[in-house]
């Protein structure tokens, strides 16, 4: 994309330089590490989303069981090499990439909040257009592909959150961490409401469920979310407060120059490394050995991502000279470039692949353990890094991001 105040991909929005202190290093403005951190986001969304596509009652299992979770206790009982290597695969990945997307939303916002500014233009203005067509897109997401979208609750949050951006610098702190306690109070006091409940729960989904998602047409399932539209799209309502802290905390870090490419920048990722990692995978530990799914994946997790994004950022610091990082590099580069569109399509991808509509894997190598699981999200990352990097040598940005750019240029 070519204009930074013009780019229509709220996943895929492009920085107009470091912290909003120059030019970016990056091609027609963009910060390369920001796409970089963005496309290794949304890969790693799928590293938890796989799981819900290839469990028992799919979409629907999961809130009973039937699609597991990122618990640590298979280290624990007994393990085998793929009780392990499953256990190690959903804990490092359960909430922590999807924490770091919503504060790379934020970062978003923030480089357009400042393009807005640069050029003299009101503000929210033309972004509350932005962010009511992301409903829509996330609205035909969850109705038609994956009733797990992220969309609708990120559009929701960015029209509050780019409010926020024309008030002081403390007022948005004050709603920041006020935010935060409301949200850790909900978690916890949802922990504790759980923990009190009939243990018997957690028996996995119905037979009829697993039956419609391994052999049912594809107008029943867009029907059963319709039917169930209201607890499906519950994770974004109790996380709501979540969602507003990492924003602004996305818009924080990039006003400090947490993404600039200079010595303030990389101080930062150091910090982020080091508290989020060596705080935060502790945290997320002890909760998921002791069966706080809430806390883990709602409180521990956004922690990490704070790691994680450091992470990145040291990696992308020093990792510049072989071939393999660059090619790697390239790949998520090209992702986070068009990051909309590889969200939307790596869903599309799992439906066809393990769904009754479509090849219905999930039913045929079920039984077979979490091997395939692992290639299937490799298989698709592959293809999304690949897609991406040959469709972006022709045009300037994602199918769907181009879609969006053209409809709110109308």
């Amino acid at each position: 994309m070519t204009d930074t105040a013009r780019s229509a991909a709220p996943l895929s929005g492009p920085g107009s330089g470091p912290g909003g202190k120059g030019p970016a290093d990056g091609p027609a403005g963009r910060i390369p590490l920001l796409d970089v951190a963005r496309g290794t986001a949304i890969l790693g969304t799928l590293m938890t989303n796989v799981w819900i596509f290839t469990g028992p009652g799919a979409e629907w299992g999961v809130l009973s069981g039937g699609s597991g979770g990122a618990s640590l206790h298979g280290l624990l009982s007994g393990p085998s090499w793929a009780t392990v290597a499953e256990s190690v695969f959903r804990f490092l990945a359960d909430g922590k990439f999807l924490s770091m997307l919503t504060v790379l939303f934020g970062v978003g916002l923030a480089v357009q909040y400042g393009s807005a500014q640069r050029r003299g233009r009101p503000w929210p203005g033309r972004y509350r257009w932005r962010a009511l067509f992301l409903f829509a897109e996330g609205t035909v997401h969850f109705v038609l592909v994956f009733a797990w979208d992220v969309l609708m609750g990120y559009a929701v949050t960015a029209l509050l959150v780019a409010r926020l951006l024309n008030r002081t610098e403390r007022f948005r702190r004050r709603v920041m961490w006020t935010a935060a306690a409301l949200h850790v109070t909900v978690m916890g006091l949802l922990t504790a409401a759980v923990a009190g409940s009939d243990p018997g729960g957690g028996e996995g989904p119905g037979r009829e469920v697993v039956d419609l998602y391994a052999h049912g047409g594809y107008p029943d399932l867009v029907a059963f979310r319709l039917r169930q539209a209201l607890v499906l799209r519950l994770e974004p309502v109790l996380s709501f407060g979540l969602l507003v802290f990492l924003f602004l905390l996305g818009v924080g870090l990039y006003r400090a120059g947490a993404f600039a490419a200079d010595g303030t920048g990389r101080r930062i990722r150091r910090r982020l490394l080091g508290w989020g990692l060596g705080v935060g995978l502790p945290l997320n530990a002890a909760a998921s050995l002791g069966d706080c799914f809430l806390l883990s994946r709602y409180v521990a997790a956004p922690v990490v991502a704070l790691g994680y994004l450091g992470l990145i950022g040291v990696l992308t610091d020093r990792l510049r000279g072989g071939a393999v990082s660059r090619a790697v590099t390239a790949g998520l580069t090209s992702v986070g470039r068009a990051a909309l569109t590889c969200y939307v399509t790596q869903n599309v991808l799992c439906v066809l692949v393990c769904y009754g509509i479509g090849l219905g894997l999930a039913e045929r190598l079920g039984h077979t353990g979490p091997w395939w699981v692992f290639g299937l999200w490799a298989a698709v990352c592959a293809v999304l890094m690949a897609g991406s990097a040959l469709w972006l040598r022709r045009f300037s940005a994602g199918p769907l991001e181009s879609l969006q750019k053209r409809v709110l240029r109308g």
